[in-house]
C-alpha cells in the first residue's frame, strides 16, 4: 500500500472519528449520555452506545400513546421513513391516531423487527419503556422526563458487538441510525403536541 493511500485511509478514519460522537448523541446533553437509564442494566456489557434525545411541549402523558403502540402492523409502526423500513421488510406503517388496543404494554409482550425478535423488558408507564433483542445483543429504551409539564424524551440503544465483522459492519449503520431516529424523535413530538391541544 502506498503511502498516499495510508495517509488517504488514516485521514478518513480520524474525521469519522471526529464526526462519530454527534451522529451518537444528537439532541442529548453530556449528562444524558454519561448517566445511567433506565434499561442499561438489560445489557451491562454494551459494545456501543447511541443516546439521542428531543425536548416535547406536552406532558408525558401526550408521548407515552405514540411509545406504547410502536411496532409493525397492526401496531403504530415507528414514526420514521416508513419506505425505508419497508425496505429491510419491516412492515411499519406510522399512524397518526392513538391505536387503543396497544395502549396497555406488558413485560413480555413481543414484536419482530425483521430478523430481530424483540420482547418488552421494561415498562414504567408514562416514564419508561425498554425492549431487548432475542439474543440480547441489543437494547432499546425509551425514557421520558416530565419538566413542569413538558417532556424530554430520551431514546438509548445499546449493543453489543460479538465479532470484528459485527464491529465493522456497524460503523456505516451508525449515520443511517441517527437519519431514522432523528426522523422517529421529530414525529414524536409532532404528533403528542397535536395530542396535547385536542
Amino acid at each position: 500500500m502506498t503511502l498516499p493511500r495510508i495517509l488517504l485511509m488514516l485521514g478518513a478514519v480520524l474525521g469519522y472519528v471526529r464526526i462519530r460522537r454527534p451522529i451518537l448523541t444528537w439532541g442529548a446533553t453530556e449528562a444524558e449520555v454519561a448517566g445511567a437509564l433506565p434499561g442499561d442494566e438489560l445489557l451491562p456489557d454494551a459494545d456501543g452506545m447511541s443516546t439521542r434525545a428531543i425536548d416535547i411541549e406536552a406532558p408525558p402523558a401526550a408521548v407515552w400513546p405514540w411509545l406504547a403502540q410502536m411496532g409493525p402492523s397492526p401496531r403504530g409502526g415507528a414514526y420514521t421513513y416508513d419506505w425505508i423500513e419497508n425496505l429491510l421488510g419491516l412492515h411499519m406503517h406510522s399512524v397518526d391516531h392513538v391505536l387503543p388496543e396497544f395502549q396497555d404494554p406488558q413485560v413480555g409482550d413481543t414484536i419482530a423487527l425483521g430478523s430481530n425478535r424483540m420482547r418488552l423488558e421494561v415498562v414504567e408507564p408514562q416514564s419508561a419503556l425498554a425492549w431487548r433483542s432475542q439474543d440480547g445483543n441489543w437494547v432499546w429504551a425509551f425514557v421520558l422526563m416530565d419538566r413542569d409539564g413538558r417532556t424530554r424524551l430520551i431514546s438509548r440503544n445499546r449493543f453489543r458487538l460479538p465479532s470484528i465483522a459485527a464491529r465493522i459492519g456497524m460503523l456505516p449503520m451508525e449515520p443511517g441510525s441517527l437519519l431514522m431516529e432523528r426522523r422517529m424523535l421529530r414525529e414524536i413530538k409532532r404528533l403528542s403536541e397535536r395530542l396535547a391541544t385536542e
